[in-house]
């Protein structure tokens, strides 16, 4: 009780409206809580909602604390009054609560809801988005300014960077693309702009000469001045002639003298002096190495013990060597620094004018815009003012994560009431300030956690000299986690001497009854055979199944599914419950080959384990995506066979490989997409889809486009059915991508598709924590995250080099590493001063790890193990604990455990054997489903169409353009006077979709012509005919539509005429084609169900000879009966 009491009280402090208030607060201490519950004190204590300022480091913090702030507040709004008493008592112990108190907590629901400005939970971003909008002439940005990513500055930037190659910039371009290696002058320019702040103002080259020590105007001629002072050529000569005789080693160095003693004076050839005539580089140690003249062993004691006074002059070059090696590295970092930094000048300024002419800002701008709008002095004054009225209360959330910038806006909001100043001097004015400095793990976005503990100091002193102490707590309660997991979590760090969490942590368990575990299992460690087995046909990177990390995820899912089937996790009263998929939460260092491994291994385990994909995904990655890409790039092709073999074998149509070697084998010349339409009375529906978007996909839109395939064709549908509720995600992201992109282009489906492979698009997707799946996902990307079962596979990984090609030293200017055979003494050691901080980070990084876990923690790896990795980390700090020898996962492993574990609790064992009544519905017999209608046309019942002999005068695409040209002509002219059929005509040809070509004319119009002015047997063009009837009927299951060309209707007969253009005549009835016949015999059945009783007769109508054909009906019905049995 007294714990608890504990617990509660310093919560209650913190919440405190009338203090301002510093809180560290350990992992699952509450401080969400204790925010909401100050916001809500301060809101009871009658401070306007919109005076509060809550600055929380995610939307989806912003959105989980405006979410719980508005359940409590619309909850006293409801709350009877004894157990609204109840809760405002458990708030505000010392408050006074009369009925007027209550009556006012019953409106604050309203209130924060309904007040002009709101109640302002946001992130530091959105809140400068918010200010700049308010004052946008103060800040001179444009009022409609609009955010700008990755994708229009890498377009910005490659514009610029084209401008400069044709302009007089060019030789700053080719001065820096002579240090690029691996990373493009695009790259290059995207990562200035990014730290642009370490560019301006401009350096000076006697600026960068004095940080690597070097006197002003140092270059590469006075380099080789205190080399070369003359003779060098004959002391290389004299030194070979004297060491030919000698030793083996003497003999191999004498070659390089009589090499040398052919060259002139070179930076190359002082760097060859360097490598060989010096020694003390330390592979292991290189930033503690030196180097030093090897004139005592070089050439051999014995060999100089033969010759006295022979390598006298060797020694003094070799000493001169020595005394400028640091100046050689120093001066090529300088000079690469250097360009470096006329390259960035030759950038920036053109880039930050786009920007400004488009009126564009990035996430930085909006924090450096913010900082210069609260910090310049003839327009601070004015903003400050304006706030001044607006804000009397700062919470800041998740502060070990915000960055100098940052702190350096709250630090000009805070500043007119820490000083006890301005607008509103007469109200109490508060900041509160939360976070953690162990899990500062942003610094790759700009988080100091230094900045963490000046900030605290900042506001500390600021606050005491105006009468209004700092109140400084901590949180060491944790509401999450067991003993067991806290206590190991407390030796991990303290074995390690609290390297980088400020010192070794102390946690105290709140619930200290409920059983826990810390397990770690031994090693996956890999075996000889893992390369003895390589077959030199497999990729380079392939990884086996016998592959040490492919063993340690197969061992992870046995492990998981296990616990799905049969083990067991204590609730809050420490009793047992089923483990459910939701429970278990796996987190690795980063998303690695592991990371995908773990993911497929999960999901293809034949337990059938329920998982989440991936917390992160790229968009060009995703199945779905790819899928639908393939099918763009049909569209866009028709030509391309590889996309269209891919979107048949997608799930839009989920062919076999069977099928489609059905389809390819045997072509020879003609496309894929050309053996589809010449066989597509096999896959009538596979046809009928790709034709549709085919016709619509050159006026579509890309949005509209991707919306029909998934909407009309039921695309979304089968993409989920075979890829899992993922490819969702992937399928709005493409859909949002439609969007942005016609929102910045001439939309076109080339377009589009050059725009989705122009950048690698990172997406997070949200894991829904009550979604009962296995999660897979980063450390990072748990923050703010629990679960009861944790697992850390990826423990064995080393610190690297830092990526970051910009390295900053203490002098604060940005210096270009380069290559790390070439780097200089003061590169050295800011890059190990940026591993110590990178390596303080990890620690930080391992202490969110283990703390997501409330009950269980498992710590497992493959490789060998290391020192200073997590696994020894952790095997370092149970060690200290009264730990147990057990078997984990089929091997021995340790296992630190706390309280007694419920193995069998609420029949755990047969919870998938247990009865339930099934309700009356489910006795009943379901209904038939709806059978699926398929639409077809008549020209869908398959057989030919031409008689042999007619591909060669017109390819298909020319003969059905021309055959629709011609049916277009025969029905408009016969109602226009015959005098102005030319010009009709003409008219006719020259509109619409598929016009025709100034040479065609007039043989179209002849032909036209030729049949309308025809004899015929039948009034064809008569009063009671009627052109380009349209119908719809049925054909077994399926739904028939199509356009009779021209249908004569008198009491007693129907006759039905169908123009056909085809080139190649048959000579009698038997020879017609027999897809024609199919058509016609289609268009009868229809016309007889419509006008029963009345005689039907059908007649092919050749266009080229005006040849009136009539059919005999039976002929027409039996090659319509024979459809079903092709």
């Amino acid at each position: 009780m007294t714990e608890m009491n504990e617990a509660t009280r310093r919560q209650i402090m913190a919440a405190r409206p009338d203090m301002s208030t510093w809180l560290s607060a350990n992992a699952g201490s509450g401080k969400t809580k204790v925010l909401t519950d100050r916001v809500a004190r301060l809101l009871l204590d009658g401070t306007p909602p919109q005076h509060i300022l809550c600055l929380t480091y995610t939307k989806a913090a912003a959105a989980e604390m405006q979410n719980r702030l508005f359940k409590r507040l619309g909850d006293w709004a409801m709350l009877p009054n004894p157990k609204l008493t109840e809760e405002l008592r458990a708030l505000a112990p010392d408050k006074d609560l009369d009925s007027d108190v209550l009556r006012h907590a019953r409106t604050l629901f309203a209130r924060a809801i309904e007040t002009p400005g709101g109640l302002k939970i946001q992130t530091i971003h959105s809140f400068c988005s918010a200010l700049l909008r308010r004052f946008p002439l103060e800040a001179g940005v444009s009022p409609q300014f609009k955010e700008m990513d990755e994708r229009q500055s890498r377009r910005m930037i490659a514009d610029i960077l084209e401008e400069l190659a044709l302009g007089p910039e060019r030789d700053v371009l080719d001065a820096v693309a002579l240090h690029v290696s691996d990373l493009d002058l695009t790259e290059l320019a995207l990562k200035i702009v990014a730290k642009r702040d370490g560019f301006l103002p401009a350096k000076q080259a006697k600026d960068i000469w004095s940080w690597f020590d070097l006197p002003e105007g140092y270059d590469e001629n006075a380099l080789l001045g205190e080399v070369f002072l003359g003779g060098e050529q004959e002391i290389f000569a004299s030194c070979a002639a004297l060491m030919e005789g000698s030793s083996a080693a003497d003999q191999k160095i004498a070659l390089f003298f009589r090499h040398w003693a052919g060259l002139e004076p070179s930076m190359s050839l002082v760097e060859q002096l360097c490598g060989k005539l010096l020694s003390g580089e330390n592979t292991k140690t290189p930033l503690q190495s030196k180097f030093y003249a090897q004139h005592s062993s070089l050439p051999t004691r014995k060999l100089i013990d033969a010759h006295p006074g022979g390598f006298d002059r060797l020694e003094e070059l070799m000493k001169r060597v020595e005394a400028v090696r640091p100046r050689l590295f120093a001066l090529y970092d300088a000079k690469r620094t250097l360009a470096l930094h006329h390259f960035a000048q030759t950038i920036l300024p053109p880039y930050l004018e786009h920007k400004a002419r488009l009126g564009l800002l990035d996430f930085d701008d909006m924090i450096r815009r913010a900082r210069d709008l609260l910090s310049i002095s003839n327009v601070s004054q004015w903003v400050l003012y304006r706030l001044d009225g607006g804000i009397d209360h700062i919470l800041v959330d998740e502060a070990q994560d915000t960055s100098p910038d940052q702190w350096r806006v709250v630090q000009l909001l805070a500043g007119e009431f820490t000083s006890g100043e301005g607008a509103r001097a007469d109200v109490t004015r508060t900041i509160f300030v939360v976070g953690d400095h162990k899990q500062s793990i942003y610094s790759f976005q700009g988080a100091a956690p230094e900045a963490f503990d000046q900030m605290k100091a900042h506001f500390g002193e600021r606050l005491n000299a105006v009468g209004q102490p700092l109140q400084d707590l901590a949180l060491q309660y944790s509401f999450r986690s067991s003993p067991a997991i806290l206590t190991a979590t407390d030796a991990v760090f303290a074995a390690s001497g609290g390297e980088g969490v400020g010192g070794p942590p102390e946690h105290i368990a709140f619930f200290d009854d409920i059983p826990g575990r810390v397990d770690l299992w031994s090693l996956e460690e890999p075996e000889k055979s893992e390369e003895e087995d390589e077959n030199w046909e497999d990729p380079v990177d392939i990884i086996r199944p016998e592959h040490h990390s492919a063993r340690l995820a197969t061992r992870v899912a046995d492990f998981v599914a296990e616990l799905l089937t049969s083990g067991s996790i204590p609730d809050k009263g420490g009793k047992g419950r089923p483990v459910q998929p939701g429970d278990i939460l796996i987190l690795v260092r980063s998303r690695s080959e592991l990371f995908g491994r773990m993911l497929r291994t999960l999901k293809s385990h034949p337990a059938g384990i329920p998982v989440a994909g991936a917390d992160r995904m790229t968009l060009g990655e995703e199945m779905a995506v790819k899928d639908m890409r393939s099918l763009l790039a049909f569209l866009s092709l028709q030509d391309d066979d590889l996309a269209l073999a891919e979107v048949l074998k997608s799930p839009l149509f989920n062919w076999s490989e069977r099928d489609l070697y059905r389809l390819a084998h045997g072509r020879t010349t003609i496309t894929l997409w050309r053996q589809l339409y010449e066989r597509r009375a096999d896959w009538t529906e596979t046809y009928a889809i790709l034709e549709d978007l085919r016709q619509v996909s050159d006026f579509l839109r890309p949005y509209d486009l991707i919306e029909r395939v998934l909407i009309r064709h039921d695309g979304r549908r089968k993409f989920i059915a075979r890829l899992g509720k993922e490819a969702e995600d992937g399928l709005d992201a493409l859909l949002h991508q439609a969007r942005s992109y016609e929102t910045a282009e001439t939309p076109s489906l080339t377009g589009f598709i050059a725009w989705l492979e122009s950048q690698d698009i990172q997406l997070k997707r949200v894991l829904d924590e009550n979604s009962n799946l296995v999660r897979v996902m980063t450390a990072h990307g748990s923050k703010g995250l629990e679960a009861p079962i944790v697992i850390l596979p990826d423990t064995l990984k080393t610190l690297r080099e830092t990526r970051e090609e910009f390295i900053e030293p203490e002098t604060g200017q940005l210096v270009w590493k380069g290559a790390a055979t070439q780097r200089s003494d003061q590169v050295k050691q800011t890059l190990n001063r940026l591993k110590m901080a990178d390596l303080e980070e990890d620690r930080r990084l391992l202490y969110v790890a283990m703390t997501r876990a409330e009950k269980w923690l498992t710590v497992c790896g493959a490789g060998e193990e290391k020192p200073e990795t997590w696994y020894e980390l952790v095997k370092r700090g149970l060690s200290g604990l009264a730990t147990e020898t057990c078997e984990l996962a089929g091997r021995t492993g340790t296992r630190y455990a706390h309280g007694a574990w419920p193995e069998t609790a609420n029949n755990i064992g047969d919870r998938h054997r247990t009865s339930h009544s099934l309700p009356n519905w489910a006795l009943k017999p379901a209904s038939q489903p709806d059978v699926k209608t398929t639409v077809i046309s008549p020209s869908d019942l398959g057989g030919a169409k031409a008689l042999p002999g007619e591909d060669g005068i017109f390819d298909k695409e020319t003969a059905m353009r021309r055959g629709s040209q011609l049916h277009r002509l025969i029905e408009v002219l016969p109602d226009v006077a015959h005098e102005n059929h030319e010009a009709v005509a003409r008219f006719v040809l020259s509109i619409g979709e598929e016009t025709a070509l100034d040479t065609e004319i007039p043989e179209l119009m002849a032909e036209a012509l030729n049949v309308i002015r025809g004899q015929y047997d039948w009034d064809i063009f008569g009063p009671n005919s009627l052109a380009e009837v349209p119908y719809t009927g049925r054909m077994g299951e399926r739904i028939i539509h199509g356009i009779i060309d021209r249908l004569i209707v008198t009491p007693d007969r129907i006759r039905i005429v169908d123009y056909k253009s085809n080139t190649v005549i048959p000579d009698c009835i038997e020879d017609i084609p027999e897809g024609l016949l199919r058509q016609l015999g289609a268009y009868a059945q229809a016309v007889g169900e419509i006008y029963p009783g009345r005689e039907i007769e059908v007649a092919l109508l050749w266009t080229k000879t005006a040849t009136l054909c009539p059919v005999p009906l039976d002929i027409v019905m039996d090659a319509l009966g024979r459809t079903a049995t092709s």
